[in-house]
């Protein structure tokens, strides 16, 4: 299971599989079951959980691409049963959170760079070259369409889809699909929501949040203050209106 020509200087558990000329360099810790493919450069400080599977001359684990790092130690870490493609790169993060982390049950599609200090949640896909800047957060259950870039510090919320090809550099809401240049809320993400398990009842919900938050007239972050007032709201809800308010770069609408 391990090739001849792979070069490896850490533990390697008896079930990996490790391709030619694949590198694994000390302080990497590697999980059950993982599958390395040809030409991996893979660096530490590093923890791959179990059933990562990583493909041809991915780049995973090296130095933080960020002038204000110097040497630190730092590390990535990458969730159980997660893919990462061909030529994917993820980079460790800086002294300011110390970690990058890409969560489980993820698809890195091919050429995605993810950068320092990013934390991706699980179920996360990533379509071919997803660009990221440092510092980015993903929540769970988001698609990103493919060839988009990412400003740093940017925060998407759990269960949004992203179309291919379009910038993102302002925050983009959970619950809901974005497309368009610039950037904007374009619907309710109704059928991720509903492949995802969501019932009639909360899609109902979250539509008509949705309805009074971006399709009617007021200043976006006053009706989400209005919104926090109400005692039943609903947990999705909350959290929709929790997003609009927090963070530093500003949300679409």
């Amino acid at each position: 299971m391990i090739h001849s020509t792979a070069v490896i200087e850490s533990d390697v558990p008896p079930d990996a599989s490790i391709g030619p000329y694949a590198v694994i360099g000390s302080d990497v810790k590697l999980g059950s079951s993982v599958r390395i493919a040809s030409h991996v450069c893979l660096m530490g400080p590093a923890t791959i959980g179990d059933s990562v599977s990583i493909g041809p001359s991915a780049v995973v684990g090296t130095d933080p691409q960020d002038l204000k790092y110097n040497n630190e130690r730092t590390e990535v870490i990458i969730g159980s049963r997660t893919v990462i493609r061909e030529f994917a790169n993820i980079n460790r993060g800086t002294i300011d959170s110390g970690r990058t982390i890409v969560g489980s049950d993820c698809l890195i599609m091919a050429y995605v760079h993810i950068a320092h200090d990013c934390e991706i949640g699980d179920r996360v896909i990533l379509a071919n070259a997803v660009n990221m800047a440092g510092h980015v957060q993903i929540g769970n259950d988001v698609t990103i369409g493919g060839v988009v870039p990412i400003h740093q510090f940017v925060r998407i919320g759990e269960h949004s889809m992203i179309g291919g090809g379009y910038r993102v550099s302002r925050d983009v809401p959970p619950f809901v699909l974005a497309g368009g240049c610039p950037l904007r809320v374009s619907a309710l993400n109704r059928i991720g929501l509903r492949r995802k398990g969501f019932n009639k009842e909360r899609l109902d919900d979250l539509d008509t949040i949705f309805r009074y938050l971006f399709r009617s007239d007021g200043v976006l972050t006053a009706k989400a203050r209005e919104l926090m007032k109400n005692t039943e709201l609903s947990d999705d809800s909350r959290k929709l209106a929790e997003f609009i308010l927090s963070g530093n770069r500003g949300v679409i609408s």
